[in-house]
């Protein structure tokens, strides 16, 4: 493998592999490997071409925890959405995500981010350069050495929002995973990437149909990401004040983030994604219990791909 430069890839394979449509999934952190399993082989039986799972406090390690489920699985995707840089150093992330790709025949993708200042300062870190700290990592991570048997590393993306490093995952990366977004933030960060990076928005859904009980649901998932400065800033640009952000959210922000009702009207959400430069979203619907989830899953799916 060359260093000090970003690993070639078949990216048009990759995009075709992952489909138009995925799922993005806290749930999975959290429960055993058998239930783990369970629910990423439904997912794959539904017809969903990928499974996002991030890295989350008091949950399980990112790529341990994909290891599980691609072994649970034939043809999914599994990616992370993302794992934390603060978790492991350039080299472990390179070694582990490249021993992934290579054990599932290439079915694996490694979301990176680099989280936000109050959950890294928790961790004993200094959080004063985001953009910096992540350029300066996915450097690192192309100068590591790899010499395990290895067909082609994973695709690479980069949490993102903002312009900054919407750019630098569309320069340094092989694209961007956004979260917490509109489709009018996936049109715009389609712009800043240009036409070939991979983007890939999450989409959270509520299946619920009264609209007090679909944004009181909204509102609950809602509360932890109106605590963080990036997910405000990036709010702010997309045109939205801080009245927006008091008392859970305006009904007009919980609307434009997560949309509720009938699965045809949620799945057209994912059409105007798709429409305006997604190559892949991940629906997450807001349900706790696994069951439930993966019932709302089936019905999502038949109008998602009808």
């Amino acid at each position: 493998m060359q260093r000090n430069r970003l690993p070639d890839i078949d990216l048009p394979a990759v995009k075709a592999r992952l489909g138009q449509v995925g799922v993005w999934l806290s749930l999975p952190c959290f429960h055993s490997a058998e239930t783990g399993r369970r629910i990423a082989a439904t997912i794959e039986q539904l017809g969903y071409g990928a499974l996002w799972v991030g890295e989350l406090p008091g949950g399980k390690e990112a790529l341990t925890n994909c290891a599980n489920l691609l072994s649970g699985t034939d043809s999914l995707m599994v990616a992370t959405g993302i794992a934390n840089i603060w978790a492991r150093d350039a080299a472990a992330a390179v070694a582990g995500s490249n021993a992934l790709a290579e054990a599932s025949s290439g079915r694996f993708v490694f979301g990176l981010g680099v989280s936000h200042g109050p959950l890294v300062t928790q961790r004993g870190h200094d959080y004063s350069k985001p953009l910096e700290t992540m350029r300066t990592y996915l450097q690192a991570m192309n100068m590591a050495p790899y010499e395990a048997p290895l067909r082609e590393p994973p695709a690479r993306v980069v949490a993102a929002l903002r312009e900054k490093m919407l750019r630098l995952a569309g320069e340094r990366a092989h694209g961007a995973h956004t979260y917490f977004v509109t489709p009018d933030h996936t049109a715009r960060a389609r712009e800043i990437l240009g036409p070939y990076p991979l983007l890939v928005p999450e989409q959270a859904v509520v299946l619920e149909t009264d609209p007090g009980r679909a944004r009181a649901i909204a509102r609950d998932y809602m509360a932890f990401y109106l605590k963080l400065p990036n997910y405000l800033n990036n709010l702010r640009e997309l045109g939205f004040h801080d009245d927006d952000f008091a008392n859970g959210g305006s009904d007009a922000l919980v609307d434009a983030i997560v949309p509720w009702g009938e699965p045809a009207a949620l799945a057209e959400r994912i059409r105007e994604h798709l429409a305006v430069g997604a190559d892949h979203v991940c629906v997450q619907p807001l349900a706790t219990d696994v069951d439930e989830c993966l019932h709302q899953l089936h019905l999502l799916a038949q109008d998602i791909f009808r």
